[in-house]
């Protein structure tokens, strides 16, 4: 139930100015998405999860002024300012606006690598995605260009933190930089800082030598690298200096027997089905990590598609494909399925690396998470991320600390937690609104009421309107 207010001129001018001023101006072009555009907001009757791995707190009010959360506390102990438009939610839960921390801008099927600059920042901001690391680019100036149109206010989506063009050695075709050597890892990423990106992602088949130069490059202009290793395992990325690693122990080649140097070993996950994590071999790494720093990338959403007879198949997901993308994900998820206990990500696999993030966060490890929307087309922007909330669920978390995984940790590896990340009054009023109990029922995640971005009230609705039939094309 909504109550508005009709505001005369007098109860206008009574509003400090600085409620309208400390938002950016947007164009119609983005404007046809908001559902609310009002400079004092309150959200009555709202249960809390607040994203700092408190309590879940019942029947409270969250007071917006301009861009920034004015109060939140339990329902009439908060004022609300007279003129404020007030929402009446009881039923509704509001969490931070969620933080991917790999999520591109870009789409892969087993057939099609696609840049989606109209649909994917529309897909993340209707999923509640408010902010995200793009974590290795295919098109950089596209997604720098990108960045700025939504910082300008001419395109919805996300705020974007770009990364680099992906950082790899080894030869062949592909979309990668193939790097030569540590001179030409630092003249990359000496360039791409010039130009904007405030991350850089090495890749599978890069060497030491490459990956150190990149990292002492970085640091030197004050950015930093994370990676999807293989060739060289977390505790010598670590000892290189990374900031952040990617995937879990999907990407981690620390305990695979008889390994060579700057070599990747192929099919090494076979030899982690038995894989304990309280050995002192898996604590060590844990260890190194923690006390260097680094945190970890849970994507779990992407993974999941490889193994057999998962994920659910959800409608909406392929509503929102082209049909020749739908086709192509179907075709591939059936070969998959076909394949059965052949599979190299077997069930018991998936459950092992699911044990391994839920590890690494019990040593008090940093974890955050994104979508990592590439394999084969079925983890979607924003859809999968709402995807990574069940599965870190299944993966031994509770509501209260999955949402901290994908709103509070992500904004202290973007180093911006002071502003972003959480419910509490003084930041950014980036929030999401959700129809339901999220914490009695993780599919409620899909019920999107209103998604809040510098105060702003997007429709989610009206952004899905505008994507269905184009994930894949454009």
């Amino acid at each position: 139930m909504r109550t508005a207010f009709c505001l005369c001129l007098l109860a206008l001018l009574a509003l400090p100015a600085a409620f309208a001023q400390d938002r950016p101006e947007l164009a119609p072009s983005v404007r046809q998405y908001l559902a609310l555009d009002e400079p004092v907001v309150a959200l009555v009757g709202v249960r809390v999860i607040d994203g700092t791995g408190g309590a879940v707190r019942e029947n409270q009010t969250v007071v917006i002024e301009g861009s920034q959360i004015a109060a939140v506390g339990p329902r009439g102990s908060v004022r609300v300012p007279e003129g404020a438009d007030v929402h009446e939610l009881d039923g509704h839960t509001v969490l931070p606006g969620l933080i991917g921390l790999h999520n591109h801008t870009f789409y892969t099927t087993s057939k099609r690598s696609i840049q989606l600059n109209y649909s994917a920042p529309r897909l993340y901001l209707a999923a509640g995605v408010t902010t995200v690391r793009t974590t290795g680019s295919h098109s950089p100036y596209s997604e720098i260009n990108l960045a700025q149109a939504i910082d300008d206010g001419t395109v919805p989506g996300p705020k974007i933190y770009n990364t680099g063009p992906y950082m790899t050695g080894g030869t062949g075709v592909s979309q990668m930089t193939r790097l030569s050597g540590p001179e030409d890892a630092r003249r990359l990423v000496a360039y791409w800082a010039e130009e904007g990106v405030t991350w850089f992602k090495a890749y599978t088949q890069i060497s030491r030598a490459e990956l150190g130069a990149a990292i002492d490059e970085a640091h030197q202009r004050g950015l930093k690298v994370t990676a999807h290793l293989c060739s060289v395992s977390f505790q010598e990325a670590v000892a290189l200096g990374i900031d952040n690693l990617e995937h879990g122990l999907f990407a981690n080649t620390d305990f695979v027997a008889g390994k060579k140097p700057d070599e990747c070993p192929p099919g090494f996950l076979r030899q982690y089905d038995d894989l304990d994590m309280d050995s002192d071999a898996v604590q060590q790494t844990f260890r190194v990590m923690i006390e260097n720093g680094v945190s970890m990338t849970s994507t779990l959403a992407v993974y999941e598609m490889y193994v057999p007879g998962r994920p659910p198949l959800e409608q909406r997901n392929l509503d929102m494909m082209s049909p020749e993308t739908r086709e192509e994900y179907l075709a591939t998820r059936q070969q998959i399925a076909d394949l059965g206990e052949d599979a190299y990500y077997s069930e018991h696999r998936f459950r092992v690396g699911q044990a391994f993030e839920y590890a690494f966060a019990q040593a008090g490890g940093l974890l955050a998470a994104g979508v990592d929307p590439t394999g084969y087309g079925g983890a979607l922007p924003g859809f999968g991320d709402q995807r990574n909330y069940e599965l870190l669920l299944e993966a031994g978390f509770t509501p209260v600390e999955v949402i901290q995984i994908m709103s509070l940790n992500g904004a202290k590896v973007l180093g911006i937690d002071e502003r972003l990340g959480s419910v509490e009054a003084g930041k950014q009023a980036d929030l999401v609104v959700i129809r339901g109990d999220l914490a009695a029922d993780p599919a409620t995640i899909r019920n999107v009421a209103m998604v809040f971005k510098e105060g702003y009230g997007y429709d989610p609705a009206r952004l899905l309107r505008d994507v269905a039939g184009l994930v894949g094309l454009r």
